[in-house]
């Protein structure tokens, strides 16, 4: 016999008692092994959500901060620089101090001043940052070797810039030095010009370049090297171009010319400049880093900006520098050109985000739903046996919290992966919001499930159950912000309240709401056709049709959950879809009215007679159209009177009208511009080029002409004379009206014929080519020189330029696909919720004599109703949707980017492939499901499915 290790004996059979309490099983272990399948499935739905929704703001971000960096690459430096000046010192010092005030050594101590008054976000960038003392009024240099394009003698002004060396490498002689201390009266001085200065000026090394002096003689400026710039196009060379390359000025009075260039001194050289006339004044130039801004420090960049230019930051400069300091820049105008294009934008993509996260809410909620369903039995017994709700609520927030708390920060750590480089917090929020919202449902539900104890309830289908008063108020409150973000959106736009805040959010979610509201009113009204329809269908021949319909109006009474997700992701596809339809349709429009077709080739002057035929004869080019094009002509009636500028076209009217009629831009039929007449009505003067048209005023010839309205309303229908550019004139009459025509653009204009013209005012100026697949550099190479040559496709391009359009639309597009995946999915839960007992039916049936096909018609015509309301009911709110929202919605900045296009504002239409196919598509996943379950349940048989006590 043997003992236990505290002395007791084991009895002679059995195995020892335990001493002490038995210890139960945890729960959520136990819970876990007991369904597997379904927490593995929570988890993956939790992380593919958070993951999505993290991912979300990081992608925003991402694309806002390249936009920003392409904002600030695109502008020039001369813009973007924060430039402060201040003139030269005070006359009442002495002339040693004044001196001493433009040595290197004091102007890098206002330069350390002006970069500690910079705030952050804005930082500057040393590299390119520069200061110095320059001739604010550049002085003639008379020597003869210097370029004289029209015998004016050129001017130069004289610039001592910090750290020329760095930024410079010697192509011939060396940098400039000042050896002994440079004063004011100091005669002589060493400089370098750059290579484009001395190209163009005519200087080389060893050049002298005498700089009228003020009282005192002049200045002799030693050229002892020509530098090339390091990084011609940075800050430091480009915020003041003119020291790195000469400008030629164009004198208003005569149209003389002369050159300005600029002669680079050396760095402490500056005091020199106090003994010319060309007003000195010492300059500070901050160059902002481009690398390191990003979008959400947007305000504090404009604040930043403000600072300097004429805030605290000025005012510290001041201070510590000079009273008379002064700063300008446009950066704050760059700044504001993003910020305007960014507001443009992102209601457009909050639409889309509010749309693609209810869904997934919904789904998430429906999961939750599925769980309580399947587990009602099991928690009902548990509060008949004594379970209090805080306890099992409390096993049920611990059993969802570890499956979701893990899977939503795998999510978030795979968001944080796949979308580098931008913010932390908002997509830690964004993934924190889907945990919790995964934890706290499956409790909520069963709360309100259970908050009374009970083992039976009564009949819960959709044809039994009544509204209750909490639901109607529930519905009208929804109903009411509904309404309410519609109005807003139609009176104020998606740009109403650019503040962000909760009326913009309201207005983001209006597309939204109105699928709420069409979910409502449907679930409210779909009961009645059941209903109806009950007592007919079972007077019918044959049991699959009454069946169906009588399973169909037995359906749960949550149906409106899943509608609900079915109709806001429908709603949001066919409003995606209609928003990424109109930016292309706008694009597309915008680039033909910039071109008039498929590509344009025109001159300032007659193109040549050969050229028709060349361009006809590349590949790709299937017509070209030519026109005369007079762009100042003066249209006025009667020779007292002032004249109205227009654009006279000369045309071929049937080729023309033809391809007018093509493009949708004013067609007309042939007739419609021939002149009277014989030869359509021109006269032997438009024949010999005399200068003098067919209808030169004399009233020999009248000419019909097509005009836009506005000169329409000012002419009428009186003949009137038009003086082209050539002074020769043409008398037309206005026969038909035309909003737009392909040969020109935001101009008001004329078509006439060109038979009616000079000769020399009918040469064509432009050409009209359409075509498929055209090659630019074919035809760039057949029109020659001095031509420009403009492709469709090009101009289309150009108008994608900013990444805030591009990552806008890959943004919209990837959450109208991510909110119809949840759809499918809210699609296949509703299903999977009824597919134990749609299987169970169907193997009772079966026992009964219902043949598999029967049985595949009968799933199939049950699942019928609600996919036919999801899917009409949301092409209807999608309608519905984008009619009561269009007028609100500017797709403009999105479709060009605020750069100037042709064809106003761009506005939402509706897209028929984004209202059918998604509905079409919901049709398809519901019986293709339906069609999957009954072979499935054919394949597994009727015993399995018919076991004892088996609730189903």
């Amino acid at each position: 016999m043997t003992g236990t290790d505290d002395g007791t004996k084991d009895g002679p059979r059995g195995p020892a008692r335990a001493s002490g309490p038995r210890v139960p099983a945890p729960w959520v272990r136990t819970r876990l092994r007991a369904a597997p399948a379904a927490a593995l499935a929570l988890a993956l739905l939790v992380a593919l959500t958070a993951a999505l929704a993290a991912a979300f703001p990081r992608a925003v971000d991402r694309y806002e901060d390249a936009g920003l960096r392409r904002t600030l690459d695109d502008a020039s430096p001369r813009r973007t620089t924060v430039q402060f000046f201040a003139p030269r010192p005070d006359a009442e010092l002495s002339l040693g101090d004044g001196e001493n005030a433009l040595r290197e050594a004091a102007l890098r101590k206002g330069y350390d001043a002006v970069l500690a008054a910079v705030d952050k976000p804005l930082v500057a960038d040393r590299a390119q940052s520069s200061y110095g003392v320059r001739t604010s009024d550049p002085t003639d240099a008379s020597d003869s070797f210097l370029a004289r394009p029209s015998g004016l003698p050129p001017r130069v002004a004289l610039v001592a810039q910090n750290a020329l060396g760095a930024h410079s490498r010697p192509a011939s002689g060396r940098l400039p030095r000042a050896t002994d201390p440079v004063t004011a009266t100091t005669s002589e001085v060493e400089a370098a010009v750059t290579t484009e200065t001395a190209r163009t000026l005519h200087i080389k090394v060893g050049s002298v370049v005498h700089v009228p002096g003020l009282e005192r003689a002049p200045l002799a400026v030693r050229i002892t090297g020509i530098v090339a710039p390091r990084e011609p196009d940075g800050a430091y060379w480009m915020s003041t171009p003119l020291i790195r390359q000469p400008s030629l000025i164009q004198l208003p009075s005569d149209g003389g010319t002369y050159w300005i260039g600029a002669l680079l001194l050396a760095p402490d050289a500056g005091p020199v400049l106090l003994g010319t006339p060309g007003k000195p004044e010492r300059y500070w130039q901050v160059a902002p880093d481009t690398s390191g801004p990003t979008a959400h420090d947007m305000s504090g960049l404009a604040s930043a900006v403000a600072a300097l230019e004429s805030g605290p930051g000025l005012a510290r400069i001041r201070e510590r520098v000079d009273p008379l300091t002064d700063a300008t820049t446009d950066l704050d105008e760059v700044l504001s050109s993003f910020t305007e294009l960014r507001s443009g934008i992102a209601p457009l993509v909050a639409v889309a985000a509010f749309g693609a996260g209810t869904v997934a809410a919904v789904v998430v909620l429906m999961a939750s739903g599925l769980a309580a369903e399947r587990r009602r039995g099991e928690l009902a017994l548990l509060r008949a046996r004594g379970g209090s709700l805080p306890g099992v609520l409390g096993r049920l927030l611990a059993e969802t919290a570890v499956v979701a708390v893990p899977a939503g920060a795998l999510g978030l750590g795979a968001a944080l992966l796949a979308v580098p480089h931008a913010r932390l917090s908002s997509a830690v929020a964004a993934a924190l919001a889907v945990t919790v919202l995964a934890c706290v449902a499956l409790p909520v539900r069963a709360a309100f499930a259970h908050r009374a104890v009970r083992v039976h309830g009564g009949r819960e289908d959709i044809a039994s159950v009544r509204p209750s008063r909490r639901r109607t108020v529930a519905e009208l409150t929804v109903l009411v912000l509904a309404t309410a973000a519609v109005a807003a959106l139609r009176r104020g736009g998606t740009d109403a309240d650019s503040s962000g805040g909760s009326g913009d959010q309201l207005v983001a979610l209006a597309p939204v709401l109105v699928g709420v509201i069409a979910a409502l009113v449907l679930v409210r009204l779909y009961p009645f056709p059941l209903r109806r329809l009950a007592g007919p269908a079972g007077r019918l021949r044959g049991v699959v049709a009454p069946l169906s319909l009588a399973r169909a109006g037995r359906t749960s009474a949550s149906t409106a959950l899943p509608l609900l997700a079915l109709l806001t992701a429908l709603t949001t596809a066919a409003f995606g879809g209609s928003v990424l339809a109109g930016v292309h349709t706008a694009r597309d429009h915008a680039a033909l009215l910039a071109t008039g077709a498929d590509a344009r080739i025109e001159a300032t002057h007659a193109l040549p007679t050969a050229l028709p035929g060349r361009i006809r004869g590349t590949r790709g080019v299937r017509e070209a159209v030519p026109v005369s094009v007079a762009y100042r002509a003066q249209a006025r009636r009667g020779s007292g009177t002032a004249g109205e500028t227009a654009a006279l076209v000369g045309v071929e009217p049937g080729p023309y009208g033809q391809l007018s009629r093509e493009l949708g831009l004013g067609g007309f039929p042939a007739r419609t511009l021939r002149a009277a007449g014989p030869g359509g009505g021109s006269s032997s003067s438009s024949n010999n080029g005399s200068g003098s048209g067919s209808g030169s005023g004399s009233g020999r010839t009248v000419v019909p002409a097509i005009a836009s309205p506005a000169l329409a309303d000012r002419f009428g229908t009186a003949p009137f004379s038009v003086q082209l550019e050539d002074d020769s004139k043409v008398t037309v009459r206005i026969t038909a009206v035309r909003d737009e025509t392909p040969a020109v653009t935001d101009l008001d204009f004329l078509l006439v014929d060109r038979e009616a013209l000079t000769r020399r005012a009918a040469r064509p100026t432009a050409l009209l080519l359409t075509g498929g697949h055209l090659d630019g550099a074919a035809l760039r190479r057949a029109a020659g020189d001095g031509v420009d040559v403009r492709l469709r496709a090009e101009v289309r391009t150009a108008y994608v330029h900013s990444p805030l359009q591009s990552g806008a639309e890959r943004i919209y597009t990837a959450a109208v696909a991510a909110g119809a995946g949840y759809a499918v999915l809210a699609l296949l839960l509703a299903l999977v919720r009824a597919a134990p007992e749609r299987s169970a039916l169907l193997a009772r049936l079966r026992t009964m004599g219902l043949t598999r096909a029967q049985g595949r018609r009968l799933l199939v015509l049950e699942s019928l109703p609600q996919a036919l309301l999801a899917a009409v009911g949301g092409a209807l709110t999608g309608w519905a949707a984008i009619r009561l929202l269009a007028p609100g919605l500017d797709l403009t900045a999105i479709a060009v980017a605020g750069r100037p296009a042709p064809g106003g504002t761009a506005r939402l239409r509706t897209d028929a492939l984004s209202l059918l196919v998604p509905s079409l598509a919901v049709l398809v996943v519901a019986t293709g499901v339906a069609l999957a379950q009954a072979w499935w349940t054919g394949r597994r048989g009727s015993v399995r499915e018919l076991r004892a006590g088996d609730g189903r």
